[in-house]
């Protein structure tokens, strides 16, 4: 009973963080359909951008690049490999189902918006539209799945601080780097980090909840047995 209950309120929790999160989404969607959010975007994009250098520039086309659709193939081939060698079948298909679905979950959101992207002083070339930022959607949901299950498996605390410290810096040099490139706007960036945050929640938690129910699942049937 009492795994059923802490079951309910880890599910619970991550509904209502979800719930925010879409909310705070929602409301910038609204401000960038209305075309209201120029300021802030000016703002942020002239503060990023006052620390160009040649050197800044390699390394911002670096970390852009963790992000790329490339990488992101190359990381996910890697732990799916990693998942069907050790036999981690429920964990593959969660995996990529998780980070399938955001990317078709971020084709549709473009579609939805058409925000056209800046077209100031780009560094590189990018095509398609710009709300929300696809690098930052792929870079969110795949190094934060991927830090989810290198948390649940190292052993020790300083292992799981040092791989989520890591991941934290990874995307979020991703989204700065799509910004300080010239090829997003930072509410493209933070949009696409809302919606993978929501998208990321909710389906650990109906994950977990699904292990909790497993294991429970089990333990009655061998009480059963016995």
């Amino acid at each position: 009973m009492d795994s059923i209950k802490a079951q309910n309120k880890v599910l619970l929790r991550s509904f209502v963080f979800t719930i925010l999160i879409l909310f705070v989404f929602g409301w910038i969607a609204q401000l960038v359909s209305g075309q209201r959010i120029a300021v802030f975007d000016n703002n942020v994009t002239d503060a990023i951008r006052g620390v160009r250098s040649d050197a800044m520039t390699v390394v911002m086309r670096v970390f852009t690049e963790l992000g790329s659709e490339f990488m992101v193939i190359l990381i996910v081939i890697a732990f799916s490999s990693l998942f069907a060698f050790i036999g981690y079948r429920r964990e593959l298909i969660f995996y990529l189902g998780v980070i399938v679905s955001s990317a078709l979950l971020n084709l549709v959101l473009k579609t939805i918006f058409q925000r056209a992207r800046p077209d100031i002083n780009r560094i590189i070339e990018a095509s398609g539209f710009s709300f929300p930022s696809g690098h930052s959607m792929s870079a969110f949901t795949l190094y934060g799945i991927t830090i989810y299950f290198l948390w649940k498996h190292l052993k020790y605390r300083w292992m799981r601080a040092a791989v989520i410290l890591v991941g934290v810096v990874i995307i979020a040099m991703i989204g700065i780097s799509r910004i300080y490139l010239g090829v997003h706007y930072p509410s493209d960036v933070i949009g696409g980090y809302l919606v993978s945050a929501a998208w990321l929640m909710m389906s650990i938690g109906l994950y977990e909840r699904f292990l909790e129910q497993r294991w429970l699942s089990r333990k009655l049937r061998r009480q059963n047995y016995y």
